[in-house]
């Protein structure tokens, strides 16, 4: 598995996290890096996953804004907390990360959808960030 893809899906973890304990991203990812410093079994957390679990910590408010406003026929707390939480992980990617072209974010981001959610999942997670990336000029400033 490529390292960038390894971050996302630990990054994808800690989100998922920190919402299940009502935790913040940040202690969740603090929680997760003592926990690897002090168990040789628990691989390190590499910078690119502390690099997107804090730059999401960071435009939280307006992802949430983002995902409300868009997710057609589905609020916040209605939306099952995996999609919500890679939804969330590949808006802040997709938006406010340029190094990573938009077709390989949207490809991990249904990728995770496949791997931990619904058969739904997927489609779903494509819809949203597809019309993000649409959007993308407008979203990041407003």
């Amino acid at each position: 598995m490529a390292a960038r893809n390894k971050a996302r899906k630990r990054a994808f973890q800690i989100l998922f996290e920190a919402d299940q304990r009502g935790a913040s991203v940040q202690e969740v990812l603090a929680d997760w890096i003592r926990h690897s410093r002090s168990d040789d079994r628990q691989p390190p957390v590499s910078e690119y996953t502390m690099e997107l679990v804090e730059g999401y910590a960071e435009h939280a408010d307006r992802i949430d804004e983002l995902i409300a406003t868009h997710a057609v026929g589905w609020t916040l707390d209605r939306m099952p907390v995996v999609d919500r939480n890679i939804v969330r992980l590949g808006t802040y990617e997709l938006v406010w990360v340029d190094g990573t072209p938009d077709a390989v974010v949207i490809d991990e981001a249904v990728q995770l959808a496949k791997e931990f959610s619904t058969d739904d999942s997927p489609s779903f997670v494509n819809g949203l960030l597809a019309r993000f990336k649409d959007l993308k000029p407008t979203l990041r400033d407003a």
